[in-house]
């Protein structure tokens, strides 16, 4: 079978991989020079089943109005005249609802938990081929907060996520000191944490770029450079792709895993696919040899922010800025994000200026993604994984290569397209 993948962030790489194990002629499109260069470029760090409460919670459009207008918030709104922003907007409003909150709890619970299992037997396999290093961690991920009523409100949380299997494990302030002794200049500001054990951090840039690599060598072809005008829609299937070169190329089945880019793609197609950009942050900062920084992957719930250790660097990302596909950089935030880190950690020892960096992050309404086949036949989505694109992406591909090929998926969690968008004339 002919596959064409759009897309060569950690997602499509990831279903790229799976779908050339099964035997698919597989070529992948994107825009940049190499794999890795956008949403995956410098995130969060993380695959972090633990991090699976979604954004739509009932807590949150409270905190939402209250942040509303502050550039260094950690979520922010954008009042702006843009349809498609109100249309997800309205569906996030629903998702907050409690009982819809558990549900999509229990949805990404099941998928990031597979996804980390699919990631540990990729590192087997690859090992006889050389190995993918990516500056990995598995010292687990430890949840920490300095505001008493965020830590109580966490605490309902986290008895959900531990009923969907997820292992965080409350803990005093000098619990979080002892798992991660960098916080002790810190204690005095933190009220308690949480942590997970078998959750990772790792270089998502480093691993997409180290497995493209081996697709390539399994005879995947990436057409680096090439940019996607339109697809061809013939009565009620999808079976070809127009570049802006003018080259058309045709498959048997087309996966789109363009992020947040995915849903103007589909749009001419009478396809309205509740995806929405939330541009995140993240700063990464040299370490000097007596930096006390560290080596526990953290997520700093009060602030959205997390903090990875890559070799001899420290990867700190997070927030979320609802305004649109603008990419410019906001300085307000990323001093924010600064100002935050050197109060938690005064004894780094930064070496040159942080690499400052922001990108644009493909939410849903629920934080679950869009996995599985549309109304149109031959074309395929694996998109909308926000915050949680390397925890998932592995899992997706497995998955997204299972139902194509028209295998019993491992999971069944109701990951399929067909629900949550429409389809105009199928």
């Amino acid at each position: 079978m002919q596959v064409i993948v759009l897309g060569a962030g950690v997602v499509g790489v990831s279903t790229a991989w799976y779908l050339a194990r099964e035997g698919c002629e597989v070529t992948v499109v994107d825009r940049q020079a190499a794999a890795g260069e956008e949403t995956s470029f410098a995130n969060g760090g993380q695959i972090a089943v633990s991090h699976a409460e979604p954004w739509a919670n009932p807590a949150t459009p409270l905190k939402a109005l209250k942040w509303l207008g502050r550039e260094d918030a950690p979520l922010l709104f954008r009042l702006r005249a843009d349809p498609a922003l109100l249309r997800w907007s309205l569906r996030f409003l629903r998702e907050c609802l409690p009982r819809r909150t558990r549900e999509n709890i229990h949805r990404i619970v099941a998928l990031a938990s597979y996804s980390r299992d699919c990631l540990r037997a990729l590192r087997t396999d690859l090992a006889a081929a050389g190995g993918l290093e990516y500056d990995h961690l598995e010292r687990g991920i430890l949840h920490f907060y300095t505001d008493e009523r965020e830590f109580r409100s966490a605490l309902h949380a986290i008895e959900v996520l531990r009923e969907a299997g997820c292992d965080r494990r409350p803990l005093t302030p000098d619990g979080c000191c002892e798992v991660e002794p960098a916080l002790a200049a810190a204690r005095s500001r933190i009220v308690g944490g949480d942590f997970s054990a078998s959750d990772e951090s790792g270089d998502a840039n480093r691993f997409t770029r180290g497995l493209a690599e081996h697709c390539a060598r399994s005879g995947v072809r990436f057409r680096f450079g090439e940019s996607v005008r339109q697809l061809l829609r013939e009565g009620d299937e999808v079976r070809a792709v127009a570049l802006e070169s003018g080259e058309s190329l045709r498959a048997d089945a087309i996966v789109v895993a363009l992020g947040s880019y995915s849903p103007l793609l589909l749009r001419p197609l009478g396809i309205d696919l509740p995806v929405y950009p939330a541009k995140g942050y993240s700063a990464t900062l040299a370490l000097g040899d007596r930096s006390i920084a560290p080596t526990v992957s953290l997520t700093d719930d009060g602030h959205k922010l997390v903090f990875s250790r890559l070799g001899n660097r420290l990867r700190v990302a997070g927030t979320a800025e609802f305004g649109g596909y603008d990419l410019s950089p906001n300085r307000v935030r990323t001093d924010a994000i600064l100002r935050r880190t050197r109060e938690i950690f005064p004894a780094l020892e930064e070496v040159g200026e942080p690499q400052l960096w922001c990108g644009l992050r493909p939410v849903t309404p629920s934080s679950v993604p869009h996995i599985g086949p549309t109304p149109l036949r031959g074309l395929w989505l694996n998109t909308g994984h926000g915050t949680l694109g390397w925890t998932m992406a592995c899992g997706s591909g497995r998955v997204l290569t299972d139902m194509l090929l028209g295998y019993r998926a491992a999971i069944r969690c109701g990951y399929h397209a067909s629900s949550g968008y429409r389809v105009a004339g199928a």
